[in-house]
């Protein structure tokens, strides 16, 4: 950490929402002194309202001698109301509380991105977290900037991947500031932070007896630890929050999705923000039981663990607009897009290359390639199944003439044989010279 310096004084208010336009040069409220509140470096903490971040607040007062203004950026994580959390980081003793609605944008500039690039880690994970962290960076540096903070934080261990996405963010858009993980660098263990928050009487609900660590936003929701780490335990139905069960599935839901180049912008001929249309896919891919993953993944710091994620919307937007894709990209450009650019993609914003360049290439290519990706798909939703029915689009490369094996056919059959004689011809030619040198496929005649 930089040594301490003189900081203007800025307001105590705990009851605002941050906003970029104030200036830091603004009154105390009468709670303390100018030369109180200058007394300590101030530090920006990425505030959850769970138990590590809470731990933290008073960890950093007692270690390091700094004030915390904790900053809660809301992704769509639901859950207890924003003000309520904001409270608590006071009442664990953060000098400032601040609150910055971030939903549409995360929706727009981040959830979007994804299901264009169809974004799945390891073929399974829709990177639910992974992609709330630039964006929770992004409002956290514009905190720093604001009150004059030189120093970041979070509440990430030394074994996960967030303390790598948290910190690479901060590099890459202030590389000026510092960054501490009061977790991670004060050896702060998860049954020393229960204890801790015990002790102290922390607002908090994780205890010893609710031991799950979860993150969660709009595009889904993670769960871990506790009796999870034990690789041979199955989930239990209280580790669920965002879908049902897929054993007592109801009836099958319907739903048509309308997209424009990539992007979908209506269900069921109903025009909705990108937000909404997620927020709607989640009720009701979720009530269908769509969207559990329960995996073993390799982080990023070398290990492998195990991971709980719900994704309903994500999952089942997913597929419809890889099922639109199918239908109107060409064969190689769809191809290359599946086999070299969506796991590349994924694999980047996983370990924390959101602002990286070669990011910012695929970006541009995944862009390009959604062209001509305007059209509906229809689905149907049940017992945990998302499965495409029906697709149309006015740009498909699908030709019915071609296609079809009945009156009609367009498709010249007899330009087959050719096509057969040159397409195989390097495979011929390989044959007969391993027949030359005795290493040809051997193989004995039918005993029928």
């Amino acid at each position: 950490m930089k040594p301490r310096q003189r900081l203007e004084p800025v307001a105590r208010t705990s009851t605002r929402e941050l906003n970029p336009a104030q200036t830091r040069n603004e009154t105390l409220d009468g709670e303390g002194t100018e030369e109180e509140s200058m007394a300590n470096e101030r530090v920006v903490l990425a505030y959850s309202g769970g138990l590590d971040t809470s731990v933290a607040i008073g960890w950093m007062k007692e270690k390091l001698g700094v004030d915390t203004i904790a900053v809660s950026v809301d992704v769509g994580q639901g859950g207890e109301d924003l003000e309520v959390i904001r409270q608590r980081a006071l009442d664990c003793g953060a000098v400032e509380a601040y609150v910055a609605d971030a939903k549409d944008e995360f929706a727009n500039e981040y959830c979007m991105p994804a299901l264009l690039a169809n974004g799945m880690y390891e073929g399974q994970y829709p990177l639910v977290s992974a992609l709330s962290r630039p964006l929770i960076s992004k409002h956290l540096v514009m905190a720093a900037k604001q009150f004059g903070a030189s120093t970041m934080a979070h509440g990430c261990t030394g074994k996960g991947n967030d303390q790598v996405r948290f910190e690479v963010s901060f590099t890459s858009l202030a590389p000026e500031l510092n960054c501490v993980s009061p977790i991670r660098d004060l050896a702060l263990q998860r049954d020393v932070s229960i204890a801790y928050a015990e002790e102290h009487n922390l607002p908090i609900e994780t205890t010893k007896q609710n031991p799950f660590s979860i993150d969660q936003n709009v595009w889904g929701r993670a769960i871990e630890t506790g009796f999870l780490e034990d690789l041979w335990n199955a989930p239990t139905k209280d580790v669920y929050n965002y879908t049902d069960d897929p054993g007592f599935a109801g009836v099958p839901d319907e739903v048509i999705i309308s997209f424009e180049r990539g992007l979908p912008v209506a269900l069921d001929g109903v025009k909705l923000t990108p937000l909404q249309i997620i927020q709607e896919m989640n009720r009701r891919a979720g009530a269908q039981g769509i969207g559990r993953i329960d995996m073993v993944e390799d982080r990023l710091v070398g290990i492998k663990s195990r991971e709980i994620y719900e994704a309903p919307g994500a999952v089942a937007l997913i597929r419809a607009h890889q099922a639109l894709e199918e239908l109107c990209l060409e064969r190689m450009q769809l191809r290359f897009k599946r086999q070299q650019i969506e796991p590349i993609w994924a694999d980047l914003v996983y370990e924390a290359q959101w602002n990286s360049p070669l990011k910012k290439s695929l970006d541009a290519f995944v862009a390009q390639t959604q062209e001509y990706v305007t059209g509906e798909i229809r689905m149907e939703m049940h017992g945990g199944r998302a499965t495409v029915n029906g697709r149309r689009s006015e740009s498909s490369l699908y030709d019915f003439s071609l296609a079809t094996y009945d009156s009609g056919d367009t498709f010249n059959q007899a330009a087959a044989r050719g096509f057969i004689e040159i397409y195989g011809m390097q495979s011929r030619l390989a044959a007969a010279r391993d027949v030359k040198f005795g290493k040809g496929i051997e193989l004995e005649a039918s005993k029928l």
